[in-house]
C-alpha cells in the first residue's frame, strides 16, 4: 500500500485488527456493533503508533518515492498523531461505558493516556530516535489498557462472553 495510498497506516490497522471481527464471529457466531468500534479503535492505534515510526524514515522514503502517514500528514504529523490517540482513547471510553466496566478498566486508559503523552514529548522535536523510542513505546501503551480490561473482569469475578 505504500506504492499507491497516501495513509498505509490505516490500512495496517485493518490488517492487524482483523482478528477483532474474526475473534468475536468465531465465539459468538455473529459480529456484534461493539466489535466496529473496537476495530476503529484498533485503526486509529495503528496509525498513531505507525505514523511514529514514519516520522523516523521519512527522509529515506520521501527518496524512494513511497507513501507514508508522516509525509501526508506534513508538519501535522504530532497533530495526527495526538489526534489519533485521542479518537482511540474515546472510543475505549465508549466501549467502556456501553459495557458498563469499572474504575479498573479506566484506571488502564489512564495510564495509556500517560504512555500517549510521553510519546507527544518525545516525538514534538522530530527527531529519529525519539521518534522510534515513541514507536517501541506503545507496547507499554497496549500492557495499560490490557492491564484495565483484565483488572475490571478480575474485579467483577467474571469473563465476558460480549
Amino acid at each position: 500500500t505504500k506504492r499507491f495510498l497516501a495513509i498505509p497506516q490505516a490500512y495496517l490497522g485493518i490488517a492487524f485488527g482483523f482478528g477483532i471481527p474474526m475473534g468475536f464471529t468465531a465465539q459468538l457466531g455473529t459480529y456484534p456493533p461493539v466489535g466496529w468500534w473496537l476495530l476503529a479503535a484498533n485503526i486509529f492505534w495503528a496509525i498513531a503508533y505507525d505514523t511514529e515510526y514514519a516520522m523516523v524514515d521519512r527522509n529515506d522514503d520521501i527518496r524512494i518515492g513511497i507513501k507514508t502517514s508522516a509525509i501526508t500528514f506534513g508538519r501535522f504529523d504530532v497533530a495526527a498523531v495526538v489526534i489519533s490517540y485521542a479518537v482511540m482513547l474515546a472510543i475505549l471510553v465508549y466501549v467502556g461505558v456501553d459495557r458498563a466496566f469499572g474504575w479498573a478498566y479506566y484506571a488502564g486508559l489512564v495510564a495509556a493516556a500517560g504512555t500517549m503523552v510521553y510519546h507527544y514529548f518525545l516525538i514534538r522535536g522530530r527527531e529519529r530516535m525519539p521518534c522510534f523510542k515513541a514507536f517501541l513505546h506503545n507496547n507499554w501503551t497496549g500492557a495499560c489498557i490490557f492491564a484495565g480490561i483484565l483488572g475490571h473482569y478480575a474485579l467483577k469475578g467474571a469473563w465476558p462472553r460480549w
